[in-house]
């Protein structure tokens, strides 16, 4: 009987699994060295935000697993003998297989900052950072601020967790405004406004010089790599982004990159071995998508995709359009398609800018200045529906089809005000055009428009 042994226990290992005994009989193991059971790696901030417990972060019962025969392992694995298929671990035990899936995911980045290691440092990605976070940074009378390190997507989330606590946060962010090598300029400035109502100290342009211990070894300061200052603090969160987990490869004789190389079937180099999930390097990037993609949503489709190809049904990974969605504090996030920074812009997109006048809501809608075809939106405070806009997309409607239908898009609950005839009103002056908005309609929004 064939053996299908994945490592890792994430999104994408989990999927792999499920949809190969949905459609065989192989066994099945999956290994961990983070946790037994499967959670769901988004929820940790809402475990400390006190709105879950951890046993709500997990989708499965833990009878799930032996009720659909999947075995699971608890484990370091230390190197992987390809010519043997045999994995060894850090225990001394090792295991054979038949066919591999590496699904090991991402760690925090780290720069060789001195005292990076030090008691207090952590990233904000596995379980045992939520369990670093509840002894180091249980209430503000134990933990007398925070500094985070980096102003990604972790990073924010990471700040929201610390402040629901009350506990003082210092965010050092070396970009000059938050997240502008992916946001617009107007999208940058309202978040940046946003985290400092909050009471958050957002220290743009800044660097992390070093991290100074006490005479236990714990986090007593930072310094900042430009003026010098000591920021004293209790804990620190490396939030500068992550890499791929894959260290324990190396020597292993499979191609790595900065993650494996994986070709379109996600295989790599090594006959009845793959990589899936944040792990995972395309040898070329699909469409305008970056090599690595470590994103939720398109780790759950390789976990589909590479199910097919181990049960003999050959399947190529196409994750389709883009689209992402976050949360910013109290502000609601969604991309489709792509609306990339200033910097990334190219020569034939045009965006088209909306802000509310109060509140915290805006669009920025991309096409091409010579077609009028639509090529993405994004949106902050208006909840928009992914079906729809990847209609739009695929069939390439035009900018302004967008506008005139862009209520039936619109997924906010009833009694929410529409922003959708201003939205057409600034596009209409801007643009020389008459687009009429049409109402929101339940049969079109049924069919997809």
């Amino acid at each position: 009987m064939n053996h299908i042994v994945i490592i890792g226990n994430g999104i994408s290992g989990v999927t792999a699994a499920r949809h190969i005994r949905k459609n065989s009989d192989y066994k099945i193991t999956i290994i961990s060295a983070e946790t037994k059971y499967f959670f769901s790696r988004t929820a940790l901030m809402y475990v400390y935000m006190g709105h879950m417990k951890f046993e709500h972060t997990q989708p499965y019962e833990n009878w799930f697993w032996e009720k659909n025969n999947i075995d699971l392992k608890e484990g370091f694995v230390k190197n992987i003998n390809t010519k043997e298929k045999v994995l060894n671990f850090s225990s001394g035990e090792n295991l054979t297989y038949n066919k591999l899936i590496i699904a090991t995911g991402s760690k925090p980045n780290k720069f060789g900052w001195p005292g990076q290691d030090l008691i207090g440092v952590m990233g904000m990605y596995h379980k045992q950072d939520l369990e670093k976070l509840e002894k180091y940074a249980p209430d503000k009378k134990k933990c007398r601020r925070a500094v985070i390190v980096g102003g990604g997507l972790i990073g924010i989330e990471l700040a929201e967790m610390l402040r629901s606590r009350n506990i003082p946060v210092t965010f050092l962010v070396r970009e000059t405004s938050f997240w502008n090598g992916v946001l617009p300029a107007q999208e940058s400035t309202m978040i940046n406004e946003h985290i400092i109502q909050h009471q958050i100290d957002l220290r743009l342009n800044t660097n992390l010089k070093e991290i100074i211990a006490d005479e236990n070894g714990r986090v007593k300061s930072i310094i900042i790599e430009e003026t010098g200052e000591e920021i004293l603090c209790d804990v620190v969160g490396l939030t500068a982004g992550v890499t791929p987990n894959i260290d324990f490869l190396k020597g292993s004789g499979i191609e790595l990159g900065r993650g494996i190389k994986v070709n379109r079937f996600l295989e790599t180099n090594i006959e009845n071995i793959y990589a899936i999930g944040d792990c995972a390097e395309q040898h070329k990037a699909i469409g305008q998508r970056r090599n690595i993609e470590a994103v939720w949503y398109t780790g759950r489709m390789m976990g589909e995709t590479v199910a097919q190809t181990i049960c003999n049904n050959k399947t190529a990974y196409k994750p389709g359009h883009w689209f992402n969605s976050a949360k910013f504090l109290d502000i609601e996030y969604q991309t489709y398609g792509w609306v990339f920074s200033e910097s990334r812009k190219k020569e034939n997109e045009i965006y088209f800018q909306w802000k509310h006048p109060e509140h915290s809501k805006c669009i920025t809608i991309s096409f091409d200045k010579n077609t009028k075809t639509f090529l993405g939106i994004n949106t902050f405070g208006i909840r928009m529906r992914h079906e729809i806009f990847d209609k739009w997309l695929t069939e390439n409607k035009s900018v302004e089809h967008v506008l005139e239908y862009l209520a039936d898009a619109n997924f906010d609950p009833e009694f929410y005000k529409l922003n959708e005839p201003e939205i057409v009103n600034k596009f209409n002056l801007e643009n020389n055009t008459n687009i009429k908005p049409k109402k929101k309609s339940w049969k079109r929004i049924f069919s997809k428009v």
